[in-house]
């Protein structure tokens, strides 16, 4: 599919101060000179803050990291999680489409979206607080039909159920994520037939739900404040150090017999006690490992 830029763009984007401070970070994942593959999480936190992917943003990212403008929107363009067209100020929804869905009703939910929103997808609706799609399945088979709308998994829907769902955002509430129906997670639905004597007795939401509900991020544009900067990726700078002695570096090869190509026999001796007795193998050890520790 043909994938352009919208004809309607902003005259500029920077991030925020800490969605800043965050891309800085993230780039720092990579060597350097290879700074170039932090594009597609730059680009995901410049749709985060402004619920869609506009030139300006994917211009400013390329510059960030040194990049051709065309290499940015060469990437903008592929991927279909880039929105590249203006979505609604309150909420995207994204309606699975796929075999599964359709089979249990997504027809229905994008009829409800016709109605309620625009009658074509990535059409804005009159007052501008809503868009929709179809999508490609989103791996909640077992919860069909179902939508995504912002961040979070609205499952196990029916027409009635999505509308009052867009009803609720509406009105600026944030409605619970998961299934829609009553369902803790993607048991049967008659119910758990495994460990079913522990329904009841956990969480009242399943943790996806739980943190959805505790982050309350799901239609909510992004500005880096929402959790605290961490790098664990960046080591320690006494941890990064070498300071060149191997005397202390494991051999578990040394003295060990090679064959014809030169490699030994058994890397490792795999003398264990669970290890069968064997002619050629007695007390559970390895044939070469036989007059050693």
């Amino acid at each position: 599919m043909l994938r352009r830029l919208s004809h309607v763009q902003p005259e500029s984007f920077e991030f925020t101060p800490r969605n800043l401070a965050w891309a800085q970070a993230q780039i720092t994942k990579f060597p350097e000179g290879r700074q170039q593959s932090a594009i597609i999480p730059l680009l995901w936190r410049a749709q985060e803050q402004e619920g869609w992917l506009t030139r300006p943003a994917i211009e400013y990212v390329a510059d960030l990291l040194g990049m051709a403008y065309i290499r940015a929107l060469e990437v903008a363009t592929f991927y279909f999680m880039f929105q590249l067209h203006p979505v609604g100020r309150i909420a995207h929804i994204q309606i699975c489409g796929t075999t599964t869905c359709m089979i249990c009703g997504s027809g229905d939910l994008i009829a409800v979206c016709r109605d309620k929103i625009a009658p074509t997808a990535h059409t804005l609706s009159p007052d501008g607080n809503f868009s929709w799609e179809e999508v490609e399945c989103l791996g909640a088979c077992s919860n069909a039909p179902m939508a995504q709308i912002g961040k979070d998994y609205y499952e196990d829907l029916t027409a009635e159920k999505l509308a009052a769902l867009i009803d609720a955002l509406a009105a600026g509430q944030v409605p619970v994520p998961g299934p829609q129906n009553g369902r803790y997670s993607s048991e049967p639905l008659g119910g758990p037939v495994a460990l079913a004597a522990m329904k009841g007795t956990g969480e009242p939401l399943n943790a996806s739900a739980a943190r959805a509900v505790a982050l309350r991020d799901t239609v909510k544009r992004i500005d880096g404040s929402e959790a605290p900067l961490l790098t664990p990726w960046q080591r320690r700078p006494e941890a990064a150090t070498d300071s060149g002695d191997l005397s202390d570096e494991p051999r578990p090869s040394e003295g060990r017999p090679v064959d014809g190509t030169g490699i030994t026999v058994q890397q490792a001796a795999g003398t264990s006690p669970g290890r069968p007795v064997g002619k050629t193998e007695p007390a559970g050890q390895p044939a070469d490992a036989k007059g050693t520790e």
